[in-house]
């Protein structure tokens, strides 16, 4: 997103994760466009290079999310803050804050159709479920990203501290989980760094087990951290500030993160795919260490071009039968629908 007005004259400058990051989504971009358009024209795709447009688009799918909330986030959260600061916001301004919360939103719903292609044609993303997913991550993010700006417009700097503790807690949260997405130590050391940060914002699985609890506590921290933040602004901010007309938006604010709460448990409890295997004669799918036959992942054989790491993450996100474990394909069925 780009920072205009103000905002550009205080935004800081991009950070080393962030640059990589940049670089990373580019040559991912450049090189799914190099074989997309050579598959295009192509009379018949050969099967290797199905597969690998599908890596590079799982790639690509990780990658933006990655970014999204490395830097987009964080400028979006700037942005309300100098608005916020100067009671100013031109038409443009008004329009990219929208567009933000909507791209960050959309990054979530494409990360989470990109794990979806793994699993069986049948198990499709609907336009029902993208439409309850798509609303549920905008009605948790938007007042987790509000309260933190209001929370910086009271101590600017105050904010970087709460950043950083909640930061550390999130990061020693997930090395608790124990994940295993890098190959070596130093990468998954920085991949738990990123996970942090997004975990800041909003909810992402990254090992396996059960899920209900973990959410349960990950959503009950955020909701009183939110919660904390909001009750700071509205207890020390002067009678006399011009700010009094968001008061109403900060109260509704609570209400919106509980909508969200609601609208996510009914995606788990009818739109999930492991909801739909369940009405076929398996389990809840919040516990992942039991097995179903009902969840069917695509059960060719294996490529020898795969994308391991997003093939992982599936396997957390979703319950994995025994027999399908072994014949996981990596999705190339999404490679047609990739950015």
């Amino acid at each position: 997103m780009v920072v205009n007005g103000h905002a550009a004259a205080e935004a800081p400058a991009a950070g080393p994760m962030q640059l990589l990051t940049t670089a990373m989504v580019l040559c991912r971009c450049l090189h799914a466009l190099k074989l997309g358009w050579k598959v295009c024209w192509a009379k018949a795709a050969s099967e290797e290079e199905q597969n690998r447009l599908a890596f590079f688009s799982h790639d690509i799918s990780m990658l933006r999310l990655f970014e999204t909330f490395l830097e987009n986030t964080p400028q979006l959260t700037l942005l309300l803050y100098v608005i916020l600061r100067t009671n100013k916001a031109e038409p443009s301004q008004g329009l990219g804050i929208c567009t933000a919360f909507l791209c960050v939103t959309w990054s979530l719903l494409d990360y989470h159709q990109s794990l979806r292609s793994f699993l069986q044609d049948k198990y499709e993303l609907s336009l029902g479920s993208s439409v309850v997913y798509f609303l549920w991550n905008l009605s948790l993010t938007c007042p987790r990203i509000l309260v933190v700006a209001l929370f910086a417009l009271l101590w600017p700097y105050g904010v970087a501290i709460h950043f950083l503790l909640v930061w550390l807690a999130m990061f020693l949260w997930v090395s608790l989980q124990g994940t295993d997405f890098m190959e070596s130590p130093g990468p998954e050391q920085l991949y738990r760094a990123i996970v942090a940060v997004i975990l800041y914002f909003s909810w992402f699985n990254v090992a396996p087990g059960r899920t209900l609890y973990r959410s349960i506590i990950y959503h009950g921290f955020i909701l009183v951290d939110s919660t904390l933040l909001a009750l700071s602004w509205l207890l020390c901010h002067s009678p006399l500030d011009e700010h009094f007309y968001l008061i109403p938006v900060v109260s509704a604010a609570l209400p919106c993160y509980l909508l969200g709460l609601l609208l996510r448990v009914s995606y788990y409890k009818w739109l999930h795919p492991s909801a739909r295997a369940q009405k076929q004669g398996s389990y809840d799918e919040v516990d992942a260490n039991r097995r179903t036959d009902g969840l069917e992942f695509r059960t060719a054989l294996e490529p020898d071009l795969v994308n391991r790491r997003m093939q992982c993450l599936a396997q957390h996100q979703f319950v994995v039968p025994v027999l399908a474990e072994q014949h996981l394909l990596n999705g190339a069925a999404a490679a047609d629908a990739a950015v």
